[in-house]
């Protein structure tokens, strides 16, 4: 199975930028110039859409990086309600472009329960098959809110991180909740679990400050996007986070690593 996107210690920083999928994406509209700062900023990985990997690969842009290639899709934030996910792509179409893993989301206890799972399992065979990985992004009830219910209780996203390793996923990407007791989620899952960065706004300093504490909880890594791409700082803030994740830094000095450009 290949594997480019976790190093020997079993831990990786990956590097988001499939959002243009789903949802206008100003930050990424110069995504060669990401990519670029990314790689200068040690990231492992990045998890991209096919037209990405194939535009900028053919310009080796991602040089010897890892590659996660975005396989479902068909809903984009205008719908409304959303439509359902569909798997776009599949392992062959991964290998064709010489990416590493497929991802895809998984909703338990949503409206879209069924088809996601479903998508979870059918490619988790289809890249198993191909000798890639498949990534599952498990997030309880999806977006849904639902009155009287913690869609993010520690106990909903542990049983939602099992279920992916269960249906056959190698990795699973998800949000982090409880602070230190995200290591009931951790211990729960027998796949490495990673930590989404999510939408809300964030300084840079409360960016690697959730990264240390991830990390402390057993997280063995993170999967995050936009507000690493948005940050000024950005190739320091990635050199930063891959410190905190591989080297164990102190929060004092991986502030030190961000603040090096600023001097």
């Amino acid at each position: 199975m290949k594997n480019r996107i976790f190093h020997s210690d079993g831990k990786s920083f990956i590097l988001a930028i499939d959002h243009p999928l789903t949802m206008p994406s100003p930050d990424l509209s110069d995504v060669a110039s990401v990519i670029i700062n990314a790689i200068d900023g040690g990231v492992d990985a990045f998890l991209a859409s096919y037209g990405c990997i194939r535009h900028f690969s053919r310009q080796n842009l991602f040089t010897d990086k890892g590659l996660i290639l975005r396989a479902d899709g068909g809903s984009v934030i205008m719908g409304r309600p959303s439509g359902r996910l569909e798997l776009l792509y599949n392992a062959e179409d991964a290998c064709r472009l010489g990416a590493d893993a497929l991802m895809c989301m998984g909703y338990p206890g949503s409206v879209e329960n069924a088809s996601t799972l479903a998508n979870v399992a059918a490619l988790a065979r289809q890249a198993h098959k191909s000798g890639l990985m498949c990534g599952a992004e498990m997030l309880p009830y999806g977006f849904e809110k639902h009155d009287g219910i913690d869609t993010r209780s520690v106990e909903n996203v542990a049983f939602a991180c099992r279920l992916g390793a269960e249906l056959g996923a190698d990795f699973i990407k998800t949000e982090f909740v409880g602070g230190y007791k995200f290591s009931e989620v951790v211990h729960n899952c027998y796949v490495p679990v990673l930590v989404l960065g999510g939408s809300k706004t964030k300084t840079e300093e409360e960016i690697l400050a959730e990264v240390k504490d991830a990390m402390e909880a057993g997280a063995s890594g993170v999967i995050m996007g936009r507000n690493v791409v948005r940050s000024n700082s950005m190739v320091s803030l990635c050199r930063a986070i891959g410190a905190i994740i591989h080297y164990d830094v102190s929060l004092e000095q991986a502030y030190d690593i961000l603040n090096r450009k600023r001097r």
